[in-house]
């Protein structure tokens, strides 16, 4: 088999992969051959190499995207796990159904979502992506099936969701909808100056807003500025959808183009916008859950070297001053991010055992890579999410030590007891050293 270069989104790192592709859930999977390893790829939308396999196999589940069935009365819906978010949305919203967690982009695959027990901006209320799955199907390499969910063999289900794809290959879901009464949303913005403004807006809002966070200006005078946006469903009535203008970026950029030439007009220009749309606006899903999807290649910005994502998360109690720490370690840095976001998760646990989300405090942020100088701003930023008790996301990582991801994630020696020897990552070889 011809070798391909993959890449993830981030482009940090760009392999030769031997690629092989899935076509129906009711396939055994492809035999492994000289204690060969393999991990399952979805669409990529990852950040870090949760996804990849360098010079290795990967089993790409793209085409595993059918819909098996559709219950419109209760809202539930099984599928391959191929599919894309944005494709069932597509379909459910006119049904008066949705989706209950999606992340900030609709084109992830069903099984990536679950895999990394994605989370959007109704965690106070809706709680992560596994929260809603109520069965899946899991095929080992050695060609076991396991149905498990949140009450049939629970204890896979558990390793399964957040699992980074290490415990087999999830090929079928069933998802319990949320009901909407359409597409449209009930939006707001409000500026903040000060990480002590936000925390009492984020602190009233979670009452009465479905969906709130917050974009953080970190190359501002004080890097505190920002906005807080929030919304709500609601029922219009008919209304006519304009198609929103997709813009592409053709090529990679020679050179970054997020840098300190561009990054702080972007931000100034981007806060006094958002800052205007203090009015309460009726606005579509799509550019309220998903402002980068009608930018395609988006990533191409960072040119050659590709980006980082820098999320933490850390405990409410003493995550205030963590976040504060952060973000002068970031100014003392000289860089900054254009998209940086911040928010509060809600009160409940995760389901999975390694699943990102917990109550605290979320920061996140994009950074091109410039080599060293980034790893420097890392382990300084590694140092107070270490002191706070927090973690990172497995999902956009691509660098974390390994003494903070053990400690980050404390059900780790229970995790691996369901790990399928025939399966292994990048992410997997460096933290956790199979």
């Amino acid at each position: 088999m011809r070798k391909t270069k993959v890449s993830s989104w981030g482009r940090l790192s760009v392999k030769p992969h031997k690629v092989c592709y899935l076509t129906d859930s009711q396939d055994t999977l492809p035999e492994l051959q000289n204690n060969e390893k393999v991990i399952a790829f979805g669409n990529g939308r990852s950040y870090g190499d949760v996804c990849l396999n360098e010079y290795g196999t990967i089993w790409n589940t793209r085409h595993l995207d059918r819909f098996i069935s559709i219950d419109t009365e209760n809202g539930i819906l099984t599928c391959e796990a191929g599919i894309l978010l944005r494709d069932i949305q597509g379909v459910l919203v006119s049904y008066g159904w949705m989706l209950p967690v999606t992340p900030g982009t609709q084109m992830v695959t069903v099984g990536g979502a679950i895999a990394n027990d994605v989370h959007c901006k109704n965690h106070h209320v809706y709680g992560s992506f596994g929260d809603h799955i109520l069965s899946m199907e899991l095929r080992r390499t050695d060609g076991e099936v396991i149905n498990c969910g949140p009450t049939e063999k629970k204890e896979w289900f558990k390793a399964t969701v957040g699992g980074v794809g290490l415990t087999g290959v999830i090929t079928k879901a069933t998802i319990k909808l949320r009901p909407v009464p359409g597409p449209w949303l009930e939006a707001e913005n409000k500026p903040y100056q000060t990480l002590a403004e936000f925390f009492d807006i984020a602190d009233e809002s979670e009452a009465d807003w479905e969906h709130t966070v917050a974009w953080i200006d970190c190359v501002s005078g004080t890097g505190e500025r920002g906005v807080f946006m929030r919304g709500n469903h609601i029922d219009v009535g008919e209304r006519d959808v304009r198609n929103s203008l997709t813009l592409a970026v053709p090529m990679v950029a020679p050179i970054s183009l997020v840098n300190r030439l561009t990054l702080r007009p972007f931000n100034m220009l981007y806060y006094k916008l958002q800052a205007m749309k203090q009015e309460r606006s009726i606005v579509h899903y799509e550019p309220f859950f998903y402002p980068l999807d009608n930018i395609l290649e988006w990533n191409r910005i960072y040119g050659p070297k590709g980006f980082y994502q820098y999320q933490s998360v850390v405990p409410k109690d003493i995550g205030k001053e963590a976040i504060k720490e952060m973000l002068k370690a970031i100014s003392r840095s000289g860089d900054g991010s254009p998209l940086g976001v911040l928010k509060t998760f809600g009160e409940r646990e995760s389901v999975g055992l390694m699943s990102f989300p917990k109550p605290g405090i979320t920061l996140a942020l994009d950074f091109p890579n410039k080599g060293n100088r980034t790893k420097k701003l890392f382990n300084n930023l590694d140092a107070i999410v270490r002191e706070a008790g927090g973690r990172l996301y497995l999902g956009k990582d691509n660098r974390m030590p390994r003494d903070l991801f053990e400690t980050g994630y404390p059900e780790l020696d229970n995790f691996i007891k369901f790990r399928d020897p025939g399966i292994s990552s990048t992410l997997s070889r460096r933290l956790m050293g199979f």
